[in-house]
């Protein structure tokens, strides 16, 4: 029997979504920096299939590769609904879940509905926040709506291929071409001639139906990390510039996560007006969203002075060299101390008294 004085937190990572590998990323960050003394850890792997695996419960401390995560969580070949009834306890038993998921079937609500049915609480957004922020035009259309600048786009919905010569005109090139439903840039692509345009709305459908062409905004590329502390205390860390140095045409997914020589800077060297109207339109998103626990919110800087509100992520990238708990370690606070703030919030929003036991960690 594990000792009742830890909270027992159920990491839950994979999925089905094209940011698999990038979620096992993240989920070894997390597993192998919760600190044992306050947390018992149990990981629960989604596969690329669709099965539910629950790993050991209380996952002794240690530094954790994505190998390792995977060999503690065997498949075994079972279907979706099957393994999912036999992981609901491991679920249902958990304290805490926290979902490591990105994409598409974990970051858009469809699990956060699922925890919500359980009465399981968990880490980060809920079912309309995480749904509405996963569709890029649905984001830009509540953000806009707040007051907030957003560049200027054009949705085509399945079946909707062309693009008219009005809006061609309206947008310029170059343009970028995104499927609205997913993330880390899987999909995207810069067009620079429009006859570039049918090849890339044709990659853009093979990750969503749903497909956005959006104008280009030159200049600095600019984050903004926003962390919700247990007593509901908004707090926006400080801007990270985004310095890509692998010739990629953007900050795409080989620049994220293979290309050594991307850069961080942190703080952004910016002047303090524009670091503070980032920062506070960063904490409107969040607001505007309904979001709970954290976000990251992406801009660009026009002409490198004038702020265009670029995406939300309800759940970042998370491993130790990923933007969000970078900005924060920048800010003073650690990734462990970090997830404790993030779990003791959890736990506030549902009202459990073991959020307590964190009280004095955030």
């Amino acid at each position: 029997m594990r000792d009742k004085s830890r909270i027992e937190v159920a990491v839950l990572f994979g999925g089905r979504s094209g940011e698999h590998d990038v979620s096992c990323a993240s989920a070894a960050s997390v597993v192998s920096n919760l600190d044992r003394s306050r947390y018992a850890v149990r990981p629960i792997r989604i596969t690329t299939g669709g099965e539910w695996v629950a790993g050991p419960t209380d996952l002794p401390a240690g530094v954790y590769g994505v190998a390792d995560l995977v060999q503690l969580t065997p498949a075994a070949g079972a279907p979706a609904w099957q393994s999912l009834s036999d992981a609901a306890p491991a679920l249902g038993g958990a304290d805490v879940v926290l979902p490591a998921l990105h994409g598409p079937y974990g970051e858009d609500g469809t699990v956060q509905g699922l925890l919500e049915m359980l009465d399981v609480p968990y880490v980060g957004n809920g079912v309309l926040a995480s749904a509405a922020a996963m569709d890029k035009d649905v984001t830009k259309r509540l953000l806009a709506a707040a007051g907030l600048p957003v560049a200027a786009s054009v949705l085509l919905g399945p079946g909707e291929d062309s693009l008219p010569a009005a809006e061609r005109e309206r947008l310029g090139l170059p343009v970028f071409v995104k499927p609205v439903r997913a993330g880390s840039s899987l999909g995207v692509s810069r067009v620079d001639d429009w006859a570039q345009l049918d090849a890339a709305i044709a990659t853009a459908r093979e990750s969503d139906s749903k497909v956005l062409v959006e104008e280009a905004v030159v200049g600095r590329e600019v984050d903004i990390a926003v962390l919700e502390h247990p007593d509901g205390r908004l707090e926006a860390g400080p801007p990270l510039e985004i310095r890509v140095g692998g010739g990629q045409a953007f900050f795409d997914y080989e620049a994220k996560y293979q290309d050594s020589s991307t850069r961080f800077d942190i703080p952004a060297r910016l002047d303090e007006r524009i670091a503070a109207t980032v920062q506070r339109m960063a904490l409107t998103a969040f607001e505007t969203l309904g979001c709970e626990g954290l976000i990251r919110v992406d801009f660009f800087l026009r002409g490198g002075t004038v702020p265009v509100l670029n995406e939300v992520n309800t759940f970042p990238g998370f491993t130790a060299h990923s933007q969000y708990p970078q900005i924060w370690e920048a800010a003073g606070l650690s990734y462990p101390a970090l997830l404790d703030v993030l779990v003791s919030t959890a736990l506030a929003h549902a009202g459990r008294p073991s959020a307590a036991l964190l009280a004095g960690a955030s």
